[in-house]
């Protein structure tokens, strides 16, 4: 690992060891450690050597015990911590099969050998459909880079066609990128097309050959509706699934009991009106197309009262979808 069998490699070599071979529940000793520096790194110490690097380690605030063995217990990520991680990454859609499969091997690499062995089963689970662009990984890193200094992007934007293959749309656009948002599964680039005044999202595995360009962005107070900079939780509350536009206040009748569905979609952030016979009447602020398409998901729960041009309009959707249904 370290290419070379010199003694100034050993204290980093021991740390390693302890890295991969211990944890609270499992101890090294002494012998083990010069074993195991022999048989990886084909580094040869004695007993001395061991405990004099492992005591400069500690001075150097690694938290490793000495109390019947040698053990490290302070790591940069809990077994919980980065089994959420690599949870995250399993069910991610937003990458191929391929480089979900080394950011997890790479995350599971924090761990000792004991929490690979646990989450084994996890890392060797069928992956989740994922996108067949490969160049996400750049285009993220490229817009990372573009949001920080300010600087519009062009690229080109795909669609699946119906041989199951991405396509380009044959269309290339200039905008002006503001965030990157991860919602329902996909990652989404919040941004202001270049000629237009409004925002919208693009899908980012499906954008293409990004360039940054020297230019510098419309400020985002600049951007209809954001005249008071991104508030993130409050947009994320408001837009659901990804739809832009203006926020409407939404009065909905529902049991007393809907209220957990609430909370998990727009939060905290709504008011209860009343509460009677068990049920409650609220208002939420979202995004009118987006509770269009909430309430058609959830109708059998929640019952929208106003505005009335989002409720006549569900009212027309509903007729539509019964007579789909009617035989």
């Amino acid at each position: 690992m370290y290419g070379t069998g010199t003694k100034k490699m050993l204290m980093m070599m021991i740390l390693e060891v302890l890295r991969k071979h211990s944890d609270e529940d499992h101890h090294l000793t002494q012998q083990e450690i010069i074993r195991l520096l022999d048989s990886e790194y084909g580094m040869k110490c004695d007993r001395r050597s061991v405990k004099a690097n492992v005591e400069a380690l500690i001075e150097m605030d690694y938290d490793i015990t000495m109390d019947n063995g040698y053990a490290l217990l302070g790591r940069e990520f809990e077994d919980a911590e980065l089994r959420m991680l690599i949870d995250s990454v399993l069910f991610s859609r937003n990458i191929t099969g391929t480089q979900a499969q080394t950011l997890i091997n790479k995350l599971k690499s924090f761990g000792s050998k004991f929490f690979e062995a646990k989450v084994s089963h996890v890392a060797n689970s069928p992956l989740m459909p994922r996108t067949d662009n490969k160049h996400v990984m750049i285009t993220i890193s490229n817009l990372n880079d573009a949001i920080e200094k300010k600087k519009k992007v062009r690229f080109r934007y795909l669609y699946y066609g119906t041989d199951f293959k991405l396509h380009d749309r044959g269309k290339e656009y200039i905008v002006n990128p503001y965030q990157m948002i991860a919602s329902n599964g996909h990652y989404y680039l919040l941004c202001n097309v270049d000629k237009f005044d409004n925002a919208t999202y693009f899908r980012i595995d499906k954008i293409t050959k990004l360039e940054i360009l020297t230019e510098k962005i419309k400020p985002i107070r600049e951007v209809e509706g954001y005249k008071n900079g991104l508030d993130l939780p409050k947009h994320m509350a408001e837009h659901l699934y990804m739809f832009c536009g203006k926020s409407v206040p939404v009065k909905m009748k529902c049991k007393a009991e809907s209220i957990d569905t609430l909370v998990d979609w727009f939060g905290k952030d709504f008011k209860v009106l009343e509460e009677k016979d068990g049920e409650i009447t609220v208002r939420v602020v979202c995004n009118e197309h987006a509770i269009h398409y909430w309430a058609l998901q959830y109708g059998m729960y929640f019952e929208v009262l106003e505005p009335a041009e989002v409720r006549d309009n569900l009212r027309k959707e509903i007729n539509k979808m019964a007579k789909k249904y009617k035989d």
